[in-house]
């Protein structure tokens, strides 16, 4: 049986059902389902996606949670869909396929999914990157998704960059070379973080049963475009040995060139390690090793969070995990229905990882030019600086969210309280000057308001 997609005509559908597509089979009259009659996620008149369906203020629609098909139709205009079409993207980036009428111009793509990377398999692991090839908007960071399993080791290198990075599952060992040559060896879990500033050697090791999974962020100090990084540029020991005599190797230790005849002929990257023991009997001994005097880790979800009206936030920069000097994050929750509220970052682009949930984000870009894009899990998200923009929790689960910066410190203005800043009556004059009655109701809403950074209606 060919299965064809519906077409609408005069608001009526014609075709077989696209597989199991509730879309299609209501479209068809085969079943109507009651939440498509009240939705919660879908104030407006009418079924969403269809041209009977009407709402002026462009609420957001889930069509994952709802179990919809997005098709082109908004408030009457649009129409089907007749050539190939991917329901399943669809679903991801319903703000792509029925824009809300407030986007407007050419504002750049900001969304980047992990799954679309090239994945480098090998012994142990596997890694993925994120940079400037794929996303063009990431110029001042870049990222690697990397997966160690037990005991698999992601072995001795180095990178121009400085490397910070978020324990995503599991747990992993890290170690360490600080700039005074003192050695540094630590155990971290789900929700700590690294940070190893630009030239700094480490290495990476699973641990458990499972091993680890993790993010790394790279930023070049110092440089502009962080985000052309690239995972294969980095130093690695083994290619280095690979690559230099070994007369030259043997004469540096003081043996023999037997000693180094079978070395690895080519880096070995991440490779099938045997399980390390406890780090107390594995520190280092030698009679001129020292202990570092930083700290390389930081216990990101063990910091108590701020807990706001629609969820929790937690920062960590330099002021609170003293070596990250060049790169800020915060781990922010944003519980369903909730809105990181509208916002914007004067010190650096944002780039934004998700971890969990279903997100909707508008992006001003200035002279009338604005963009909404969708995030789910293992998206990235880029805002550059200065862009105003929120964060909206549509799903049914809390958001997970990473925000990054090649920064120093985290600082963001919030619109509520820049006009809560500000005298009554220019704040009314710009916004209500043709309706003084919202006006009142507006500021005696918000006039005692502190900042909420992830608020709930």
């Amino acid at each position: 049986m060919k299965f064809t997609r519906p077409v609408l005509l005069a608001g009526v559908a014609s075709a077989l059902p696209h597989f199991d597509s509730p879309q299609q089979r209501l479209l068809n009259g085969l079943e109507l389902p009651d939440k498509w009659l009240q939705s919660k996620a879908t104030p407006g008149k009418g079924k969403p996606y269809t041209p009977e369906h009407r709402d002026p203020y462009d609420s957001a629609i889930d069509p994952i949670g709802d179990d919809l098909d997005p098709l082109p139709w908004r408030n009457g205009k649009g129409a089907s869909v007749l050539g190939p079409w991917n329901w399943e993207r669809s679903r991801e980036n319903p703000d792509l396929v029925r824009p809300p009428s407030t986007d407007h111009g050419n504002v750049a793509n900001m969304r980047w999914s992990f799954a679309d990377s090239h994945i480098r398999i090998e012994e142990g692991g596997w890694t993925r990157q994120t940079t400037m090839r794929e996303l063009s908007t990431s110029t001042e960071l870049a990222s690697v998704n990397m997966r160690l399993d037990s005991g698999a080791i992601r072995e001795l290198h180095w990178h121009k960059e400085a490397e910070w990075a978020y324990v995503l599952a599991g747990e992993v060992r890290i170690t360490a070379l600080d700039y005074e040559g003192g050695s540094f060896v630590d155990d971290l879990k789900e929700g700590d973080l690294w940070f190893f500033p630009s030239g700094v050697p480490h290495s990476l090791q699973g641990l458990g049963e499972n091993g680890t999974e993790f993010l790394l962020v790279f930023e070049s100090p110092g440089e502009i475009g962080g985000g052309k990084f690239s995972e294969e540029s980095t130093f690695v020991l083994t290619d280095w040995l690979a690559h230099t005599p070994k007369s030259a190797i043997a004469k540096n230790f003081h043996l023999d060139p037997q000693v180094f005849e079978h070395l690895p002929a080519k880096e070995k990257y991440i490779f099938q390690g045997s399980q390390p023991g406890a780090i107390d009997k594995e520190k280092p001994t030698g009679k001129y090793v020292k202990k570092s005097k930083d700290n390389f880790t930081y216990r990101l979800l063990d910091q108590p969070p701020k807990v706001v009206s629609g969820g929790e936030v937690r920062i960590a920069d330099s002021t609170n995990f003293p070596l990250s000097k060049t790169v800020a994050s915060a781990h922010v929750t944003i519980k369903p229905g909730a809105i990181r509220e509208m916002h914007w970052h004067p010190n650096a682009d944002e780039w934004s990882f998700f971890i969990k949930g279903r997100a909707r984000v508008t992006i001003f870009a200035a002279q009338g030019e604005a963009r909404t894009f969708n995030y789910v899990a293992g998206d990235i998200g880029i805002v550059p600086r200065n862009h105003g923009h929120y964060v909206e929790n549509i799903g049914d689960e809390d958001i997970e969210m990473l925000e990054v910066f090649r920064a120093d410190a985290f600082r963001d203005f919030s619109l509520e309280q820049w006009l809560l800043s500000t005298p009554e009556r220019m704040v009314l004059d710009t916004m209500f000057a043709d309706d003084r009655e919202s006006g009142d109701a507006f500021w005696n809403q918000i006039k005692d308001n502190k900042k909420d950074e992830v608020t709930k209606p």
